[in-house]
């Protein structure tokens, strides 16, 4: 009875459990893109509880943005209900109309302006509004804003309740629009937001495998989570998030109807092709342990059905193969 695989188990086991710990892409803090801006409004929460979880989500999107897709803190606007420091305002519409006139100064034609809105939205049957500190504004009037602004590359990512209609009022060329509801009937407090940030964190949310994630992409995965979040609560899902991208105002919940293609062109990060070609590489590498994982396991259960023979020659064959992708995520994360 040979014992090679148990002492190779041993010799490589070392570098397996190391490898392990190196399983994401290597980005580590992106590089400044100079040619992205972001405002943040956080609006009026009401309630404590959905003024502490607007405020942490605030803080997670600030913090994905700058340390994940290379914005410039000096170029992300945050405004928010009760403003922690001197480097955020307080979200009211004397603010959010100071910070875009501020825009108009800062932004090019070429610059991509980001747009998020977290909190609670409303409608009244003829008007959509976000709700601020103090008066709100209407959806038309955040058209006015953007429309008077030097680029027409403007993603605007609605996240509050009843949010739905700003797909139709802030719809314009070059310029996207998410909403986290499908219409202004859809009140309740959503989920979206959370799940978009877990989209924009994720290592998987690149579904296409360019090494970018694309604002389709981040849609389509923050899509999904909600949808299994009410799935798995055994609830009706009282959120169904649209996108609107080709200019006719009708916002969909997937690609369909001429929809996606500007979200799909249009990133989140900043990476360069030799950048992205390393996220690729390090994302095949991960696909490629886990089928071996798979088949290490597969192969253990299947031992007392095989010639000992084959099973340890077989088993150690996917274990030389397992330690030598390790090696290669290894050296790519360093």
């Amino acid at each position: 009875m040979t014992r090679r695989p148990a002492v190779l188990l041993t010799l490589l086991l070392p570098l397996l459990v190391c490898a392990q710990t190196e399983i994401n892409p290597k980005r580590g803090v992106a590089q400044i893109d100079p040619n992205k801006f972001a405002v943040i409004i956080n609006g009026a929460g009401g309630e404590e509880e959905y003024a502490k979880q607007f405020e942490q989500w605030t803080k997670d999107l600030s913090t994905a943005l700058t340390q994940k897709y290379g914005f410039d803190p000096n170029k992300l606007h945050i405004l928010t209900e009760k403003p922690a420091d001197s480097k955020s305002l307080r979200s009211t519409a004397e603010e959010v109309k100071r910070t875009f006139s501020l825009l108009k100064t800062e932004l090019h034609q070429d610059n991509v302006l980001f747009v998020f809105l977290i909190g609670h939205g409303s409608f009244d049957g003829r008007e959509p509004k976000f709700n601020l500190v103090g008066p709100d504004l209407p959806a038309s009037e955040y058209d006015s804003l953007l429309s008077s602004l030097p680029t027409r590359r403007v993603v605007v990512i609605n996240m509050s309740s009843a949010s739905g209609e700003f797909a139709k009022s802030l719809s314009a060329k070059g310029r996207i629009v998410i909403t986290a509801t499908r219409n202004g009937q859809e009140t309740n407090a959503t989920h979206f937001p959370g799940f978009f940030i877990d989209a924009l964190n994720a290592t998987d949310a690149d579904t296409d495998q360019d090494g970018h994630v694309s604002v389709l992409e981040a849609f389509v995965y923050a899509n999904r989570l909600t949808a299994e979040f009410y799935t798995r609560a055994g609830r009706l899902a009282t959120e169904h998030a649209l996108l609107e991208d080709n200019g006719d105002g009708v916002g969909h919940e997937r690609v369909e109807a001429g929809e996606g293609l500007l979200a799909r062109a249009t990133y989140l990060d900043s990476l360069s092709v030799e950048q992205a070609a390393e996220n690729v590489a390090v994302a095949k590498l991960l696909h490629e342990r886990t089928r071996l994982e798979g088949e290490i396991e597969q192969l253990i259960a299947r031992k007392a059905n095989l010639p000992e023979a084959e099973y340890e020659a077989n088993l150690e064959k996917l274990f030389i193969e397992l330690a030598k992708v390790n090696r290669s995520i290894k050296q790519a994360g360093t």
